[in-house]
């Protein structure tokens, strides 16, 4: 009663540390989960943080070509400026040519109006005078000559300054039209420089808020990996936590197996023991008796040696069928012997990963001997795949997969090893050995 109590005592230590473990398993899913949801957003706020800078390396290229722009404009304003400064110059000196052409033209006028005038105040009688006070025809057609010559050298004078006051005043209007054309180039151009500088400080201002949004995105991201920091490491230490609690599981079922043993041991002693006060107390019979008690004794030692050579070993399935199928068939002829927690022993008694462990390890295969280990034993095959000798997990539990849909495996301490359709309860995973 006392050992009873105690494998309750064990169990349910057992089915707690299980409960413990799941939860730790559990949460270290949530935390797996967070921080993929986390990856996810710095992958995110990454791409985000790419965009902005390429954005930003554009419209600094702008900018560039901006002030490329501005400066050649600002040049240019200052070229147009010394070249006005130059043609004012040119328009002075110009000018001072013209006022001195048009002197010399007004004095070469007033000087042939001065001799005009002195030779038609005397009137017609002192021109005709000189003419007739000639003493030959040839002195008079000379002096007539040389009146005519010295009208005709004052018109040519006049003409020819007239002529160099023109010219000069059209090189003065031809240097004034440069100049307002010039006039005309630097207004536009400095218009050209205050519409760049407007659209400089628009692009800087871009710019700038491109920065500020790149920052504060790289402040999100480092945000994001220091979370991910941290729940990497809470990660291990939930794997560590959960790892160390199946340490205690295998320890509390060890100590279990061991304890059942023990039992078993001292229950094989006490049989043994009274084995022999019976055979003491038969010393005393007859001849017939002691020959009656030898024939039972030999019958009752047949039926224990043949409770296990009932049982067919796992070489005689060798060449029925495939691997899978030989281990399924081996496994089926235990069914009804009694479900053993920490136990794996295929008559006596096992838990359902034990019985899955002790199948496997008389066709010389190891696998994990804890039903979450199993759940990355061999390879993962979709159950619409699923083949006899194949492992079907579930939560806390495995069972051998026999083809039909149904699984063999040790259930509970109630009802032992049996058969049960596959999809019972929902399954995790199915994991192929062979």
């Amino acid at each position: 009663m006392a050992c009873s109590m105690a494998q309750s005592v064990k169990a349910a230590s057992i089915s707690d540390l299980e409960r413990e473990r799941e939860e730790l398993e559990r949460q270290r899913e949530e935390a797996q989960r967070q921080q993929d949801e986390q990856r996810r957003q710095l992958s995110g706020i990454s791409g985000q943080i790419s965009s902005l800078e390429g954005n930003a390396d554009e419209v600094a290229g702008e900018i560039e070509e901006m002030d490329a722009a501005l400066v050649e404009t600002i040049a240019s304003v200052e070229i147009i400026e010394e070249e006005i400064e130059e043609k004012e110059e040119q328009i002075e000196i110009t000018t001072q040519e013209y006022e001195q052409a048009k002197a010399t033209e007004e004095a070469q006028y007033e000087a042939m109006k001065l001799r005009i005038r002195f030779m038609y105040e005397k009137g017609d009688a002192t021109y005709l005078q000189l003419i007739l006070e000639s003493h030959s025809i040839g002195e008079m057609m000379n002096k007539a000559d040389y009146i005519s010559q010295l009208y005709e050298y004052d018109r040519k004078m006049l003409q020819a300054y007239q002529e160099a006051r023109e010219a000069t005043l059209a090189i003065k209007e031809q240097l004034e039209d440069e100049r307002s054309e010039l006039e005309a180039q630097q207004h536009e151009l400095e218009e050209e420089k205050e519409s760049l500088e407007i659209m400089l400080a628009e692009k800087q201002r871009v710019y700038d808020n491109y920065e500020v949004q790149i920052a504060q995105a790289r402040q999100e991201a480092a945000i994001y990996k220091a979370n991910i920091k941290k729940q990497t490491d809470n990660i291990r230490k939930l794997q560590a936590a959960a790892s160390a609690k199946e340490s205690e599981i295998e320890a509390a079922k060890r100590a279990e197996e061991e304890a059942r043993k023990a039992q078993e041991e001292a229950l094989r002693r006490q049989a043994e023991e009274e084995a022999g006060r019976q055979s003491g107390d038969s010393d005393s019979s007859s001849e017939g008796s002691a020959g009656e008690s030898g024939s039972s004794g030999g019958s009752e030692s047949s039926g224990s040696s043949g409770s296990s050579d009932n049982y067919a070993s796992a070489s005689s399935y060798s060449g029925s069928g495939s691997k899978g199928q030989q281990i399924a068939n081996y496994a089926c002829q235990f069914i009804g012997n009694p479900y053993v927690p920490g136990g794996t022993s295929l008559t006596q008694g096992a838990d359902c990963s034990g019985f899955v462990w002790r199948v496997y390890k008389d066709f010389g295969y190891t696998v994990p001997r804890t039903s979450y280990g199993c759940r990355s034993a061999g390879s993962g095959v979709s159950y619409s795949e699923a083949q006899p000798g194949d492992i079907v997990c579930y939560a806390g539990h495995v069972g051998l997969y026999i083809g039909n849909g149904q699984i063999v495996h040790a259930s509970t301490q109630r009802s032992g090893i049996k058969i049960t359709t596959a999809t019972y309860k929902e399954i995790l995973t199915v994991r192929r050995i062979v």
